[in-house]
């Protein structure tokens, strides 16, 4: 199993969080404000702790729950502390009006962490394609996306553990991808499909 650190005490951070307990991981929650990262751990149970901001996380793989914009900053402040981590990604930089991506180029929300990671840190995308109600009640498929094929079969481990199913979609530059991946879901749900309890995947199919 795996020792995870959750950056944040948001939605996604307890829907993670909760997966990961159930699936026999070690986990520990970090939070600007402390009294929320003590009652998430509280709430996740199963040994959950909480950390301090900003101190070298407990976790090998340290998940970044925070809002696009949040995520460079924090883990420039963290700085030193994420030394030799696995950094997860789960954000989605959707523009006001949810039609575009916020930073506009072909870059993504990993890319700029791995410029601003310390030495020997490893950055993953993942998570960012799937709704909170899905990852609470469903089991669908976790696309990632890294550079560092150690730190992606680590992360696809604890995926794994979650009772989920990695995908493999290839190097960090695809995360810019997945970045649109998680605008078409959005814009599905609001167009198409017509709702928010569905995942985007793959199927596969035998001749």
């Amino acid at each position: 199993m795996s020792s995870i650190t959750l950056i944040g005490t948001g939605n996604m951070a307890r829907a993670i969080g909760t997966l990961a307990v159930a699936g026999g991981n070690t986990v520990e929650v970090m939070g600007r404000d402390q009294s929320k990262a003590d009652a998430l751990a509280r709430a996740l149970g199963g040994g959950t702790t909480a950390g301090t901001w900003g101190a070298v996380p407990a976790g090998d793989i340290v998940i970044t729950a925070l809002l696009y914009d949040g995520v460079v900053p924090v883990v420039t402040e963290y700085g030193d502390a994420l030394a030799g981590k696995v950094i997860v990604d789960i954000s989605n930089p959707f523009n006001a009006t949810f039609d575009g991506l916020a930073h506009g180029e072909e870059t993504s929300v990993a890319q700029e962490v791995a410029k601003v990671a310390p030495a020997g840190a490893s950055v993953v995308k993942a998570f960012n394609t799937i709704f909170r109600n899905v990852l609470e009640q469903g089991r669908p498929g976790v696309f990632i996306a890294g550079d560092d094929a150690q730190a992606k079969t680590a992360v696809g481990a604890f995926i794994e553990s979650l009772g989920l199913r990695p995908l493999d979609a290839g190097g960090l530059k695809m995360a810019h991808w997945l970045e649109g991946m998680g605008l078409v879901t959005v814009s599905l749900a609001g167009n198409g499909v017509g709702h928010w309890d569905f995942a985007l995947g793959v199927d596969e199919f035998t001749g």
